[in-house]
């Protein structure tokens, strides 16, 4: 019932949700919000991958070296294995931040005015 009552309050104001979600699409904050998201994306991606990457071929190619002992029985491959884990929760706390400031505002913005003209 709630679908049909959105869908009504949109089409009462002369707009179908295909024609909102089009403006919307169309909009400059939207396109924004994905030259802001892609700034911090593609950039963490390519980094992420190559030191993954970087971490695989040593395992594969450079043993001596990933063998070699740090501390104890602690060799660099054990390090580097642990700084993996800890790579992937500097780059969710660095995206939390920077969605924090750059990207949630925006959407906010878009998504109320979004709301408002369907009803939603």
């Amino acid at each position: 019932m709630a679908r049909t009552r959105r869908g009504t309050a949109a089409r009462s104001r002369g707009r179908s949700d295909s024609q909102s979600y089009s403006d919307l699409a169309a909009d400059p904050g939207f396109a924004e919000l994905k030259r802001r998201y892609r700034r911090f994306a593609i950039p963490a991606t390519i980094a992420f991958l190559v030191w993954y990457v970087t971490y695989v071929v040593c395992n594969n190619w450079a043993r001596g070296f990933m063998g070699t002992r740090v501390v104890g029985h602690i060799n660099v491959a054990l390090v580097f294995g642990l700084l993996q884990f800890l790579s992937t929760f500097v780059i969710a706390y660095l995206y939390a931040r920077y969605a924090g400031r750059r990207l949630d505002p925006l959407s906010t913005q878009l998504r109320e005015r979004f709301e408002s003209e369907t009803g939603r």
